[in-house]
């Protein structure tokens, strides 16, 4: 077989992606047709640019899916070394495809032998899962912990400020560096870590859900028994290794058994995820903090302290909701920059395992060879530049749209 050409190799790519392509017409189809009633997602549709972001955003999404746990779109194991196969070209045939084998590496071998293509749709997947809900994670802190400092102020805020300062005055890598490193690892630090900040959503849960039916007693007691029940299975799941909440080779904290651990995590990613709610946490703490210092001061706040409506239901209830708009925004830019931020650890082989997919790994293992055979590097560069680039216009769109709102 000869080697493909490049309009054969975009066109093959095009079919196998075929998946992601339908996925997103239909979810353009509904949302254009429905989106006088989906509130700002739908005003998003308006927004030139906010829709190439979330055009740009969702096809990596959707490619991270169905490549992921779905597995529809690889065309060879990412991790699988192919005789014959290293540094090839995109294009080349493979020379002893067996029946049934996808018979080409449509971009190319890395110098390992390995599919570049298949370990970029494979990268797209640990994208998906840790950028978006480690910053949303992080959410969680910033919101509970800014929205009493900014609101109550005084001595609360004072100490709160402080920590908040105190981590944001270390450098971002080096605080990486620190907490990923085996030594510290072995420690059980990051586990630790984990405890402490994966508790905050049942914390917020909790909160607003008391807070909003506290004068509804038999509603609010049978509600807050099965919402935080079923969160803090899924709370012991998330922070639970083989067993354990922490586990050091001197000691160990037993977890949830086996049989009711819903996530097998990896340690490397928990670790990774620790990491980057740890250093987003005390920027979203200062932006909480600064909305609700403004919005406390206006008349509708005023009205529902005259109602006697108690601290929580407001800061939850009425100060949240009025500042939705720049969160929202700063949660789309703060996926791109963590997506960044992993794909630096990556690069620098801290956290994840050597021959992980993710994109850093990746680019990394290409460097070395960029001169030569620029294609195992370039492509998942190419990649996290669209991606990066989807999520900053589509949080510009959604700037434009909510002050308009």
């Amino acid at each position: 077989m000869e080697e493909l050409s490049w309009g054969n190799i975009l066109a093959r790519m095009f079919i196998q992606l075929g998946p992601v392509w339908i996925a997103l017409i239909v979810l353009f189809a509904l949302s254009i047709t429905y989106k006088r009633r989906l509130g700002l997602y739908g005003k998003l549709f308006d927004s030139t640019i906010g829709m190439i972001g979330f055009a740009l955003v969702m096809f990596w999404v959707f490619v991270g899916i169905f490549g992921g746990p779905l597995d529809m779109l690889v065309t060879h194991d990412p991790l699988s070394q192919v005789s014959g196969m290293k540094n090839k070209l995109p294009g080349t045939p493979m020379s002893r495809a067996e029946e049934g084998e996808y018979a080409y590496f449509l971009l190319g071998g890395d110098n390992l032998a390995r599919d570049v293509f298949s370990r970029l749709i494979k990268g797209a997947w640990i994208v998906v899962q840790i950028a978006p809900v480690a910053t949303l994670f992080a959410f969680m802190v910033g919101i509970t912990l800014g929205l009493p400092a900014g609101y109550y102020g005084g001595r609360l805020d004072t100490v709160l400020s402080f920590l908040a300062n105190l981590i944001l005055a270390f450098p971002v890598i080096l605080l990486f560096y620190l907490l990923v490193t085996p030594e510290i690892v072995l420690t059980g630090i990051p586990n630790y870590m984990a405890l402490f900040l994966f508790i905050f959503p049942l914390v917020f849960v909790g909160i607003l859900l008391n807070a909003r039916y506290y004068t509804q007693p038999s509603v609010r007691t049978p509600l807050l028994i099965g919402v935080l029940g079923l969160l803090g299975w899924l709370y012991l799941s998330l922070v639970s290794t083989n067993g354990a909440v922490v586990a050091t080779p001197t000691y160990s904290i037993p977890g949830l058994p086996g049989f009711l651990d819903l996530f097998d995590i990896d340690p490397g990613i928990l670790v990774v995820f620790v990491s980057v709610v740890f250093v987003n946490a005390p920027t979203v703490f200062r932006i909480v903090r600064g909305l609700a210092m403004d919005i406390k001061t206006r008349d509708y706040v005023a009205a529902a302290q005259t109602r006697g409506e108690g601290p929580w239901y407001i800061m939850l209830w009425e100060i949240l909701p009025n500042a939705r708009g720049p969160l929202i925004v700063d949660f789309c830019l703060r996926i791109g920059y963590t997506t960044i931020l992993l794909g630096t650890l990556g690069f620098f082989g801290l956290g994840l395992a050597s021959e992980s997919p993710d994109w850093g790994t990746t680019i990394n293992a290409g460097r070395r060879l960029l001169a030569l055979y620029p294609h195992a590097a370039i492509a998942p560069a190419v990649a996290l530049l669209t991606l990066v680039l989807g999520l900053n216009l589509l949080a510009d769109g959604l700037r434009e749209e909510s002050l308009r709102d």
